[in-house]
């Protein structure tokens, strides 16, 4: 039987074994398995570790954690990191082929780069909001006829001015506290083609826009991710030599890179684990039972490979450490919920 330890998960040609969290004080009762020597070892084993990081993505590792944490974390950034969307949508005219609520609640979705960290929470829905609290933009959009078109034009873009009305069109309209602060590169839309609705001569929209600050646990507007999810390490490990024909279906059994193939003595190709880090965890290797033996599968259940890709507001590493702040606010509360209870079941 093989046995990955309380540190690995084996996958299985039909089973999963060790998925169960063990890494727990009091799991095992040979170890030393106290609160104060569970906390030594995370302190020694816990790191972070970037891989990959861009503008709007980020790919790092987090080491000596449990599942918990990491999930903890995703739904954090997902759900309680705070973004600038747009929340009111006054229409003063809209005669496109779009509904008004449909437009209004495609405007909500435009990702805007102002950064929340420079801004309040607004109070009462009813108020019409504060330089500290309230970004306004307008939309003002009208199509009509090209008259420098070419008369056998079929192309709607140069029949028409405005035939496609994009987010690029959207400018911040400060307020007079405002002024020189902040400036439409500083707050306005991330994207500039989003296209937000096709119109044709005689159409018109004019909108006024005002952005606030919120959370995704209220709108999914206000998520600053579009996405942010974990995976465990993979774990390849090759049991015995794998050599010629057998080495090449090996290699395409895992994802690229995962298994590499080198000149053996007598020119034969024989199989090595490079990086299995990038492994989908297929299993098709158990396809072959000439190769069923030769490999172990399994995942690090401490090692987490976790991804952020922002929608622009705010760079992954600063997301991820906004998150790491909301986290720490929650665990004061909770100890100061403890603290509280216990004193009063003192008394």
């Amino acid at each position: 039987m093989i046995s990955g330890g309380r540190n690995k998960v084996i996958l299985k040609e039909y089973e999963t074994v060790g998925a169960e969290m063990t890494n727990v004080p009091g799991s095992y009762s040979s170890c030393d398995d106290t609160y104060e020597a569970w906390h030594k070892r995370f302190k020694e084993k816990f790191k972070a570790q970037f891989v990959k990081l861009t503008d709007t993505e980020s790919e790092f590792d987090l080491i000596g954690i449990d599942a918990p944490i990491a999930n903890a974390f995703r739904r954090i950034l997902i759900a309680e990191v705070p973004s600038m969307a747009i929340e009111k949508v006054h229409i003063y005219n809209n005669t496109s082929i779009l509904q008004d609520e449909v437009l209004a609640h495609r405007m909500g979705l435009i990702p805007l780069k102002a950064n929340p960290l420079m801004f309040e929470y607004k109070g009462s829905s009813e108020d019409a909001g504060k330089p500290e609290d309230t970004l306004e933009f307008e939309l003002k959009v009208k199509c009509k006829v090209n008259p420098n078109a070419p008369s056998d034009a079929a192309n709607p873009a140069e029949k028409y001015i405005n035939s496609n009305v994009y987010s690029g069109a959207i400018k911040f309209c400060p307020h007079a506290t405002q002024e020189g602060l902040y400036t439409d590169e500083q707050v306005g839309t991330v994207h500039q083609d989003i296209l937000i609705a096709k119109m044709r001569p005689g159409h018109e929209i004019d909108l006024k826009l005002h952005a606030v600050k919120g959370i995704g646990r209220d709108h999914a507007k206000f998520s600053p991710v579009a996405t942010a999810f974990y995976r465990l390490l993979p774990e390849v490990t090759l049991t015995r030599e794998v050599r010629g024909e057998w080495a090449e279906k090996l290699q395409k059994c895992f994802s690229p890179g995962v298994i590499l193939l080198e000149d053996g003595p007598s020119g034969e190709k024989i199989a090595r684990v490079g990086d299995a880090r990038y492994d989908n965890c297929s299993r098709n290797v158990y396809r072959y039972d000439e190769l069923k033996d030769a490999v172990v599968l399994g995942k690090v259940k401490d090692h987490f490979i976790f991804s952020i890709e922002s929608v622009g507001a705010q760079t992954p590493e600063v997301l991820f450490a906004e998150a790491a702040k909301v986290m720490l606010r929650k665990c004061e509360m909770f100890i100061a919920a403890l603290d509280e209870a216990s004193s009063k079941a003192k008394e």
